[in-house]
């Protein structure tokens, strides 16, 4: 590790890694887990704990905005954080705090505690996602890189895809706080494993005076105008409602000065210019895209079991499941993989078989539920598990060690803005496409056909053999019914347009992968 609290790269020509690395490189994945794992845990378990706190409608989404807010601004802040503080102090004391916000979370009694602690909980949490990454990088030889990308796959893929069936399980079983005390477990043995295995190293507080403070201070602010934006513009209506427009203009002056500064300044927060490579900046983009497509169909199935086929928490964990456990029999198999096929055939293939999973639940009906989603989800698991890892070594080629850093930051930072860009997106998308069904759908059921009255006359009695005596209150309740009918019908299809979606950018997300070269190998400081 040099004096500035940087891991030095280990040698590519000597495979060996002693015990104390993997320990290290082990406790850091560890805790990249977990802040990956608290972006969703909390889906499947948001009407319980917004009972908890006492809120609920339009306000209850802030438990997870905040929580993004805090996460995407300091994840390429960490890079220079790491560089004042060292790595191993930084990890350490930002975990502390992870544990702390995440029992003060559990506890909250009001929609004010819970967005100030959750956004504390993001901000000490995405410090250790970049963090994990950069200590792979770096400390591993290049012939073990990829196991070591391997297991930082299981963060970045396994952890959104069984956040919401850990979050279901404990919400039925032992009530909404113990999702977030769930954290201090792993969160002790990452301590004790970071103490031990990370060395001690100097801090520089002169580099203090060098920081980039006014890029700091534009990219927090337009970020969090952003990410507020991108979370809450469905709710307000997105450019009808003043407040979103007031802060699309602050996010787009904000981020459009930040990133005019960081390509002017001497020290820049965030080194841009590493998206010129051509791999770095394409592989980034890609990065986008499969944020988009594993943040998006992360949301997307628990709100369609929810919704069109009314699972609890726990049904829809036990569905989500299939999403991600898989992952785990084929993630460890990813690494011997590379050693024999191209990692741009390996990236192509996951992106279509993720693709193909999608398109497998385009015909979804009332009767859709989770045997029918049995196969999609395995697909899906298997196309995620495969993709992040090549994906990964493939970005880095022809990143310096100095560099390695800043590349996680902005990696890490792109994939979870693309998967809020999806989330939104994804959003937006399935109400439009509802309200397009239903309007093409609604003038189909006349009653001048004899089809509607023949059911409504049907409905009519039945409703008459339940309780309704009067005839003309039976057919109001028919047309009812008829009009529930049609509604449900274009929300299922508005779903399954939503699974198309993701489908065509991961298609996209395929097409890039043509203009990516194989380059040296991952590591090799060689490659451009």
């Amino acid at each position: 590790m040099t004096d500035t609290g940087q891991p030095t790269s280990a040698q590519p020509d000597d495979p060996r890694v002693a015990p104390k690395t993997w320990i290290a490189v082990g406790g850091s994945l560890l805790g990249a887990f977990m802040a990956v794992l608290n972006i969703q845990i909390t889906n499947a378990s948001l009407p319980y704990i917004e009972g908890g706190i006492g809120t609920g409608g339009v306000y209850g989404t802030w438990v997870t905005t905040a929580y993004l807010i805090g996460e995407i601004i300091v994840i390429p802040l960490t890079d220079f954080l790491s560089q004042v503080f060292s790595l191993r102090r930084l990890l350490l004391v930002n975990t502390a705090l992870f544990l702390l916000f995440s029992v003060l979370c559990g506890q909250a009694t009001s929609l004010g505690e819970m967005i100030v602690l959750r956004a504390l909980q993001g901000f000490t949490g995405g410090v250790l996602i970049p963090l994990a990454f950069t200590i792979v990088m770096t400390l591993l030889p290049a012939e073990k890189r990829a196991i070591g990308l391997a297991g930082f796959a299981v963060t970045a893929t396994f952890a959104p895809a069984i956040g919401p069936t850990i979050g279901g399980y404990l919400t039925d079983n032992y009530g909404w706080p113990y999702i977030f005390y769930l954290n201090l477990g792993p969160g002790a043995v990452m301590l004790g494993a970071l103490w031990y295995a990370l060395p001690k190293a100097q801090m520089h507080f002169e580099l203090l005076a060098k920081g980039d403070w006014t890029g700091i201070a534009l990219m927090a602010l337009g970020l969090a105008a952003f990410q507020t934006v991108l979370d809450e513009g469905n709710v307000y209506d997105w450019f009808g409602s003043p407040f979103i427009v007031n802060l699309t203009l602050v996010a787009s002056i904000a981020l459009g000065a930040f990133i005019i500064l960081e390509f002017r300044t001497a020290h820049p927060l965030v080194n841009l210019r590493l998206l010129g490579r051509r791999n770095f900046g394409i592989g980034t983009f890609s990065n986008v895209l499969l944020g988009f497509a594993l943040y998006g169909s992360a949301f997307l199935l628990p709100q369609y079991l929810a919704v069109s086929q009314g699972f609890n928490s726990e049904q829809i964990g036990q569905v989500m499941a299939w999403t991600g456990f898989p992952q785990l029999m084929v993630i460890p198999l990813v690494p011997l993989m590379m050693q024999r096929i191209d990692g741009r055939l390996l990236v192509g293939a996951g992106l279509l078989i993720f693709a193909g999973s999608c398109f497998m639940n385009l015909h979804l009906d009332r009767d859709y539920g989770a045997p029918q989603l049995f196969w999609p989800n395995v697909i899906r698991a298997l196309g995620q598990a495969i993709v992040m890892t090549p994906l990964s070594a493939i970005a880095m080629v022809g990143i310096a060690g100095k560099d390695a850093g800043a590349a996680s930051g902005v990696f890490n930072m792109m994939r979870n803005l693309g998967g809020a860009i999806g989330t939104a997106a994804i959003e937006t998308f399935f109400t439009k496409r509802e309200q397009f069904h239903s309007a093409i759908l609604t003038p189909t059921v006349s009653q001048l056909q004899p089809a509607t009255r023949l059911r409504l006359a049907t409905l009519q009695q039945y409703f008459l053999a339940h309780g309704f005596p009067d005839p003309a209150g039976a057919m109001r309740r028919a047309t009812i019914a008829v009009g529930q009918t049609i509604r449900t019908q274009a929300t299922i299809m508005g779903y399954a347009d939503s699974f198309a979606l993701i489908g065509v950018v991961l298609l996209v997300g395929a097409l890039l992968l043509a203009f990516l070269k194989k380059g040296a190998p991952v590591g090799d400081p060689a490659g451009h």
